[in-house]
């Protein structure tokens, strides 16, 4: 097993070198506008899966994974010039799902959207449903302390202490 830095490191490499050939050296006109979005070298730094985006409809779409499965061996081979090292990894191309994962949260985010501003067209409506001031001020407090006095039971022994003295 290798560092996993050196796999970072090599597959960074594979990315730089599989983009350019793709810009450069491949002619294939199934071969759409193509983007590499990441690479990922396993440890052993045998394998490597490069994963791209294409613009376009489905067909388009397919027809650029096909040219990208037949000039697999034209990258293989130019990674392993580039690189240099003793065994070039393979190549394995997939199709990347960030494109139709990032379209799907858009979606969830309007949704919310939608729904908070329906949220907030209700409780503009809306009216308490207790009293409108839930909170007593204090000419009330006053008011039910003087009530509270005259109607609180027996007198405590303190209260006939001082009414007798």
């Amino acid at each position: 097993m290798t560092d996993t830095a050196r796999a970072r490191k090599l597959a960074d490499r594979i990315h730089q070198i599989v983009a350019e050939a793709l810009e450069k050296r491949i002619k294939d006109p199934r071969l759409g506008f193509v983007t590499v979005t990441d690479t990922r070298v396993t440890n052993d730094l045998q394998h490597a899966t490069v994963f791209y985006t294409v613009l376009g409809d489905p067909a388009e779409q397919a027809a650029s994974a096909a040219a990208l499965a037949s000039a697999k061996g034209v990258l293989r081979s130019e990674v392993g010039h580039r690189v240099g090292i003793r065994l070039t990894p393979t190549l394995e191309f997939v199709p990347d799902a960030v494109p139709e994962n990032a379209a799907h949260i858009a979606d969830l985010l309007r949704t919310a959207a939608a729904r908070d501003a329906d949220v907030a067209a209700l409780a503009a409506g809306a009216s308490y449903a207790g009293d409108p001031d839930p909170y007593r001020t204090d000419d009330e407090e006053d008011e039910d302390d003087e009530d509270d006095d005259a109607d609180s039971g027996p007198p405590s022994a303190a209260e006939r202490a001082e009414d007798a003295g």
